[in-house]
């Protein structure tokens, strides 16, 4: 819709997008489009050019995209190429998770007069539970070997936020449930473990020389996801000095001091190996995990200003 060049009240404004004033009023409190004046009254105005903006966000927002995900659209943050891609994804798992429920009902209702159990029972039958999930993943690093020459110690490590959040999650929603299922699929598939030994090379040349214990590197890596979360709610940029020393501390877990003494050498061989692992398979990876748990959510977008801040820092080295 084209919108004359003229100055709007909030409730024109709200009635011409098909909103409320609430929603209108929201969207400039969360940072999303601000009111290029007041009244007298205090009361917000807008231009043709916000009114096109409030639209747009209308539109994103009735196709699901989260307040966050649409802030970073517009600021230019995240590619609307990948924020499509995220969106969809989300709804085909949301999709196969709807199919599902939809089949177990189907199901139960041919089952009348005992409906009920029926339906705990193949809800049951679907579900797995985290000792099967945990089980899983010890077959699948045994038979890849995946994690072959590495410490017992420092494996335990390198599954721990995985096994955090994704392994030992209690009993999971419908859509959860899906997701787990689609993951499965996926570690099973032989390209995806080629792309976790890639993507685990900065790891394995680690190990060689630890600079610190399996379970002290763990909590420093806590703590970075910490304070890039810190960051995420602050809306701190990736060139912001804050982040920019997250950086150059997540480079130094996976150095040593040989290597301290060429520092800038070895950054960028961080950098450049960090911007190649993020593969379509990792991508989705990622997404899946994030569907199964929303607080490994929280730490795919902290990982996703971390990539962006590498490279930030990687161009101003060039």
């Amino acid at each position: 819709m084209r919108f004359e060049e003229k100055i709007y009240s909030i409730g024109e404004a709200a009635s011409l997008i098909g909103s409320t004033i609430k929603t209108v009023r929201y969207y400039d409190e969360v940072g999303l489009v601000k009111p290029v004046g007041y009244t007298e009254g205090g009361h917000r105005l807008y231009s043709g050019k916000d009114l096109w903006r409030l639209e747009l966000i209308t539109t994103l927002r009735y196709l699901d995209f989260s307040i966050d995900e649409i802030r970073q659209m517009i600021s230019g943050e995240l590619s609307v190429d990948k924020a499509l891609d995220w969106q969809i994804d989300s709804l085909e798992a949301q999709v196969s998770t709807l199919t599902n429920m939809i089949k177990i009902l189907r199901e139960a209702k041919r089952h009348q007069g005992d409906s009920l159990r029926y339906i705990h029972q193949l809800v049951n039958e679907r579900t797995t539970s985290s000792e099967k999930r945990k089980q899983f993943i010890s077959e699948k690093v045994e038979t890849t070997r995946v994690l072959e020459g590495i410490p017992e110690d420092w494996r335990n490590s390198l599954l721990y936020f995985f096994d955090k959040y994704i392994v030992k999650q209690v009993k999971p929603s419908a859509k959860q449930a899906g997701a787990w299922d689609e993951l499965q699929e996926l570690i099973n598939d032989p390209q995806f473990i080629e792309d976790i030994k890639h993507n685990q090379f900065l790891f394995f040349s680690m190990v060689n020389q630890p600079p610190l214990k399996a379970g002290s590197w763990v909590k420093k890596l806590e703590h970075i996801h910490n304070r890039l979360n810190k960051a995420l709610k602050q809306k701190l940029p990736a060139s912001s000095p804050y982040v920019q020393a997250i950086v150059e501390d997540t480079a130094l877990l996976y150095t040593n001091v040989e290597q301290l003494a060429d520092r800038g050498n070895f950054f960028r061989a961080f950098a450049e190996h960090s911007q190649t692992v993020i593969t379509e398979r990792m991508e989705r990876f990622d997404t899946l995990c994030s569907i199964i748990s929303p607080t490994f959510l929280q730490l795919s977008k902290g990982n996703a200003l971390l990539h962006q801040a590498i490279q930030w820092k990687l161009q101003q080295m060039q």
